[in-house]
C-alpha cells in the first residue's frame, strides 16, 4: 500500500485526501517511480474545482508532475534501471497517470534522465513549465533574436520559464503583473521590462519599450478584458498564445486590432508538443540543453511535505507565489 492523494468530489482544497492505495505493476510501456518530490499546477487546481477540460471519475487521482527514483519497468521498457534518478513530463491524463503520492506508474516516453546536478525538488519543477513555454514560443510562434514578446502572468511558474526560453533565442521580455509589488522580483528573474497593467497604461509602455512596433508576440493564460489591450499592443503580423483562461470575466474578441494588424490568435495547451513524438523530441532537447548550460533553472516559490498538500494548493491559489509550489514525499 502506498500513500495516494485522490479526490471523492469537486470542491476547494479540503476534498483533498491522503488515503492508503493499493498501486499496480506498471503496464508493458511504463515506469514506475518512488516520488521523491511533486511540482504543483494550475491545472491540477481547475480539475479539483471542476473547470477542467477533463472530467474525474471518483475517486480519483491528480496529479502532473513528478521527480524520483525508479522502482521497476514495464515488459516492453529499455533504458532505465532501477534505482536511476527520473523525473516525468506531464502526461495526457491528469488522473489515470496522477503524480500525487508516493509510487506512481508513467508513460516510459515521458520519463526523462534529467541532469544529475538538480534536486529532485528543482526536477519536479522542470517539465509543465518548460515544456509548455518552448511549445508556445520556439515550436509555434517561432520566437528568436530580436523578436519581442509579452509574458502575462509573468510570476508563475509558466511565466519564468518564458522569460529564461525568451533570453536563450536572443529575445525582448515584457512581463505583466497587476501592481508594481513583484515589478523588482521580475526583473530579478530575467524580464528586461515590466508593466504593471493596474497602474500604467499597457498599449503605451509596451509602444515605448518597442519603438512603436509592437511586441510580435504574447503569450497569455488570463485572457478576459485584458486580450484587447495585448492585441492593440501587438505588432503587424503577431501571434497571440492563449494557454489558459485564467479570468473570471467575459474575453471579447480584439476584432479591429485582428484585423487591422493581420494578428493570429491561437488557442494552444501543451498536449500539443506531448502528443507528437518529434516535437517532444525536440523539447526535451533544447530543454535539457538548457538545464545543462544553465540557462534554464526552475525557480521554487515554496516547498510543502505530502501531508500538507491542502495548504499547497491554498497557497498556489493565493497567488502570492513567483515561482513554482513543490510538494516533498
Amino acid at each position: 500500500m502506498s500513500r495516494i492523494v485522490r479526490i471523492h468530489e469537486y470542491g476547494d482544497a479540503s476534498v483533498l485526501r491522503i488515503e492508503d492505495v493499493a498501486v499496480p505493476a506498471p503496464a508493458a510501456d511504463e515506469v514506475q517511480i518512488g516520488v521523491k518530490a511533486i511540482g504543483i499546477n494550475r491545472a491540477e487546481v481547475m480539475f479539483r474545482n471542476h473547470a477542467y477540460l477533463q472530467e474525474a471519475e471518483f475517486p480519483s487521482r491528480l496529479g502532473y508532475e513528478a521527480a524520483g527514483t525508479v522502482v521497476t519497468v514495464g515488459a516492453d521498457v529499455t533504458g532505465f534501471a532501477e534505482g536511476e534518478a527520473a523525473s516525468v513530463i506531464p502526461p495526457l491524463d491528469i488522473a489515470r497517470w496522477g503524480t500525487y503520492g508516493e509510487v506512481v506508474n508513467v508513460p516510459a516516453r515521458l520519463v526523462v534522465k534529467h541532469p544529475a546536478a538538480l534536486s529532485f525538488e528543482e526536477a519536479a519543477a522542470v517539465w509543465m513549465q518548460y515544456v509548455t513555454a518552448w511549445g508556445a514560443l520556439v515550436e509555434q510562434a517561432k520566437l528568436g533574436e530580436g523578436d519581442f514578446v509579452i509574458v502575462t502572468a509573468a510570476s508563475s511558474s509558466v511565466g519564468l520559464a518564458a522569460f529564461q526560453i525568451a533570453r536563450m533565442v536572443g529575445a525582448t521580455v515584457i512581463a505583466t503583473t497587476r501592481t508594481g509589488a513583484k515589478r523588482q522580483a521580475l526583473i530579478d528573474a530575467g524580464a528586461h521590462h515590466v508593466v504593471a497593467t493596474g497602474e500604467e497604461d499597457l498599449v503605451a509602455r509596451v509602444m515605448e519599450i518597442t519603438d512603436g512596433a509592437g511586441a510580435r508576440v504574447v503569450l497569455d493564460p488570463v485572457g478576459g478584458p485584458l486580450l484587447e489591450l495585448l492585441a492593440a499592443s501587438m505588432a503587424r503580423g503577431g501571434i497571440l498564445l492563449q494557454y489558459g483562461a485564467l479570468s473570471d470575466e467575459p474575453t471579447p474578441f480584439p476584432l479591429f486590432s485582428v484585423l487591422g494588424k493581420s494578428l493570429t490568435l491561437k488557442g494552444y495547451i501543451y498536449s500539443e508538443i506531448v502528443s507528437d513524438d518529434a516535437a517532444l523530441d525536440r523539447a526535451k532537447a533544447f530543454i535539457v540543453a538548457g538545464l545543462e548550460s544553465g540557462a534554464l533553472k526552475p525557480r521554487i516559490a515554496r516547498t510543502f511535505p505530502l501531508d500538507a498538500i491542502q495548504d499547497a494548493h491554498r497557497f498556489l491559489e493565493s497567488n502570492e507565489q513567483i515561482g513554482k509550489v513543490v510538494v516533498t514525499v
